[in-house]
């Protein structure tokens, strides 16, 4: 297991080939895609990715990641306790994100921090855990000027967590394809360093 960062209760670990059954598992709930995957809802219900498509393109184009970048990437998170996979984090270049980087959401100079992770881990503070680890380490490397997340503008828990990662709102965009808003919210490496206890 080749760890990435490691918080109080999670290490973030490279994935491997043999992650697939967990990108699967967790891409298969339903609950877990109703706020995610803006470009695969259908007849309101969200589409997850199938275990062909994950294999053979999603987990290879994380797996690249690796070898292009020394800071940014995709990460399994991994519960110290139990040592279950629960989901994952990412911290990468926003123009990654093809879907809000073409549709002028995001700045090539920004980075983008997401995540992911299991129905069952949720309102345990991981996702505020994780993020708040990769902030601080996004930060001490130079190249990193702004982090930018976004949500849809209905899901409080997701846009809470950036609140709490001290990500202040910027603006609210419609996006017809999916007939709901979602928000942007960022933290430039200034504001960053006039808070770094990032307690907001």
């Amino acid at each position: 297991m080749k760890v990435f960062l490691e918080t109080p209760r999670l290490f973030l670990r490279n994935f491997t080939e043999e992650d697939a059954s967990n990108l699967y598992e967790l891409d298969s709930d339903p609950d877990v895609l109703r706020f995610v995957n803006l470009g695969v809802i259908k007849g309101g219900t969200a589409i997850g990715i199938d275990y062909e498509t994950i294999k053979n393109k999603t987990l290879p184009t994380w797996l690249c990641y690796y070898e292009e970048y020394e800071n940014y990437g995709i990460w399994a998170a991994v519960e110290k306790t139990s040592g279950e996979f629960i989901g994952w984090f990412h911290f990468r270049p926003a123009s990654e994100n093809l879907f809000y980087f073409n549709l002028g959401f995001y700045d090539a100079s920004d980075i983008e921090l997401g995540y992911r992770l299991k129905k069952a881990k949720w309102h345990q503070g991981y996702a505020t855990e994780g993020a708040l680890a990769l902030i601080h380490k996004g930060f001490a490397n130079r190249e990193t000027q702004q982090v930018v997340s976004m949500a849809l503008a209905d899901r409080i828990a997701s846009i809470r967590v950036m609140e709490k990662v001290c990500l202040k709102f910027v603006a609210k965009y419609f996006h017809p394809e999916i007939t709901q808003e979602v928000v942007k919210y960022a933290l430039n490496r200034n504001e960053f360093h006039t808070n770094t206890s990032l307690s907001c």
